[in-house]
């Protein structure tokens, strides 16, 4: 990373901070992510060399700034999906400040409608970074869009273990994903697809 992105990045991050500072209601603050687990998925990214990206909870864009950056490492490309038109909005300003705007395609849209609509096996690697109590409702397409030997990395393990425990006990009961938890920031669970199970097997998991 050259030092003008690392010092645009830091800016944004402490902007964030200060906002989120002032507000009440969670959802109106940006909720970016720790700069460590910033950092992580760009390692991430490049040791897969991955080379399609979802990105799940655009908000001001700190986060898909840091894997569009890893992703023009490894001639990748980002989709990152908001469903706050505002928030997109200010993620489009930092791509095109940046210069990282060739690298990444925002859309406006639904992450359940996004999943739904992705093909079997079709990213390389997803960040999951949206609202919580909807993560185990994600996971039987989750896991069937990420493609084997991917990676699925969700935010926010650690800080709010009590919301994500149901989302977790469903992820270690499937014998398609391999799991670790990275203690950095607020919790980083990497969740790799192996091999698919039989067909029948997948029906019952998904039940």
């Amino acid at each position: 990373m050259d030092e003008q992105l690392a010092v645009y990045l830091n800016d944004l991050y402490e902007h964030g901070r200060a906002h989120d500072a002032g507000k009440a209601d969670r959802l109106d603050r940006l909720r970016n992510v720790e700069p460590d687990t910033a950092r992580l998925l760009g390692v991430l990214v490049r040791a897969t060399g991955a080379k399609r990206i979802l990105e799940i909870g655009t908000s001001n864009g700190f986060s898909t700034l840091w894997l569009a950056d890893a992703a023009r490492s490894v001639e990748g490309r980002v989709v990152s999906v908001e469903v706050d038109p505002a928030r997109s909005a200010e993620a489009f300003t930092h791509l095109g400040e940046t210069g990282l705007d060739d690298f990444v395609e925002l859309r406006t849209a639904d992450a359940a409608e996004t999943l739904e609509g992705s093909g079997d096996e079709s990213w390389d690697l997803i960040f999951l970074d949206a609202e919580r109590p909807a993560y185990e409702g994600y996971w039987p397409d989750l896991i069937r869009v990420l493609r084997v030997g991917g990676l699925l990395v969700v935010d926010n393990v650690v800080s709010h273990a009590d919301e994500l425990r149901e989302f977790r006990e469903r992820v270690e009961a499937d014998p398609r994903a391999s799991e670790a938890l990275v203690p950095t920031g607020a919790g980083a669970l990497l969740i790799v697809r192996g091999t698919s199970v039989d067909t029948a097997a997948e029906a019952r998991i998904q039940r």
